[in-house]
């Protein structure tokens, strides 16, 4: 709560409020568990990010009260296609999933941690901030977190939701096991003129790199990238580039309102706990953002946790998500390496898309894994 003294103790502190660490902290106070939510900024962050809110985040948010809000704010898109320049090569329906969410939501992250927020204070809860945690220490009792102001806060466990540089998983001595790709990643959200349309998230292949491009609310599109090395602040012009390079004809762009770039890590935490260290989110795994994975199996991670501790089996947590991380990575560096695939690979690939899109088995399998149901 900015402003407000930070109690001295807890049953759970967690670092990083983002996504991962709001959904916690709201699946708490859902339980009635003593907690205090920490985050460095002095506000959240007012930048778009994760764009894409899967079926079964969805359904997790219903459990925590706070998906009717979101949905609401949000674009309902019941198709994911997969295209090489202007050629359509698979049709992914959502449609028919057995889920009360059949379609891939698009919203900005904002909207996501608001919404979170929101519900969090519905319940009596909120966020410390600004406070930086400076160092983490775990002995039999309990944990200590030690804050940049000097301050202290002591907890019996501690969750790290505090990003791909997590400070509790190095305090943990977890190892981060993986590799980063060779490439750099634009992001940017731009209003355009664009040929397929605002009814579908479209995954593009091209000779020079892939891109996808998502609707958003407000007639706005995302627009993610992979360059050979992205600019610092990749501008209009640059966007408008890529886009003639990669799809010539296709796409317009008029404004471009925000824009980042980032080098993109596949990592899986060797484990998700240590002690009464645990981690959540980006800080226990990363990998491309192909397929919009990442906030998503960060929400699940949290509920996940947050009922462990309710039910008291929080040997459970990484049982059940370090396998569905390992997945997801699986999952997205396969969507990656076919997207970026070159000479006869890219034929191959190409040529035999289409045929297995025929098969309604592969396009409900394609669609359960985007969807991330089969991780119930």
């Amino acid at each position: 709560m900015t402003g407000t003294a930070l109690p001295e103790t807890t049953r759970v502190a967690i670092v990083g409020a983002g996504p991962a660490g709001l959904a916690l902290a709201v699946t708490l106070a859902q339980s009635g568990i003593d907690f205090v939510l920490v985050d460095r900024l002095a506000e959240g962050a007012n930048t778009s990010r994760a764009a894409v809110v899967h079926a079964r985040t969805l359904e997790v948010l219903e459990e925590l009260g706070a998906a009717d809000q979101l949905v609401a704010r949000g674009l309902q898109l019941s198709r994911f296609t997969v295209r090489d320049g202007a050629r359509r090569l698979l049709t992914v329906p959502f449609t028919g999933l057995p889920t009360r969410y059949p379609y891939a939501l698009l919203a900005p992250q904002y909207d996501t941690e608001d919404v979170l927020l929101t519900r969090l204070r519905e319940l009596g809860g909120d966020v410390h901030r600004p406070y930086e945690v400076t160092a983490v220490e775990q002995d039999a009792d309990g944990v200590t977190l030690t804050m940049s102001t000097g301050e202290h806060l002591r907890a019996a466990y501690a969750v790290g939701a505090d990003g791909m540089h997590s400070l509790v998983r190095e305090a943990a001595g977890i190892g981060f096991t993986g590799g980063a790709y060779g490439q750099s990643f634009v992001l940017a959200d731009v209003t355009m003129e664009w040929a397929p349309g605002p009814e579908e998230v479209a995954l593009t292949f091209s000779a020079a790199g892939v891109f996808v491009v998502a609707p958003l609310p407000g007639n706005r599109y995302r627009v993610v990238a992979t360059v050979e090395e992205a600019p610092a602040e990749p501008d209009r012009a640059f966007v408008q580039r890529l886009l003639d390079e990669r799809a010539p004809g296709q796409a317009r762009v008029d404004e471009l309102v925000w824009s980042s770039r980032f080098r993109v890590h596949h990592r899986v935490a060797d484990s998700y706990r240590a002690g009464r260290l645990l981690l959540a989110g980006d800080a226990a795994h990363v990998h491309s953002p192909a397929g919009g994975q990442g906030m998503n199996t960060g929400i699940q991670d949290a509920y996940a946790l947050g009922r462990a501790f309710a039910t008291g089996d929080l040997d459970q947590y990484e049982a059940r998500r370090r396998p569905v991380a390992q997945q997801v990575v699986a999952f997205t560096d396969r969507l990656t390496r076919i997207s970026t695939a070159t000479g006869p690979l890219r034929a191959l690939r190409n040529t035999i898309l289409p045929l297995l899109g025929r098969l309604p088995a592969f396009r409900r399998s394609v669609a359960t894994n985007l969807a991330e149901l089969n991780y119930r």
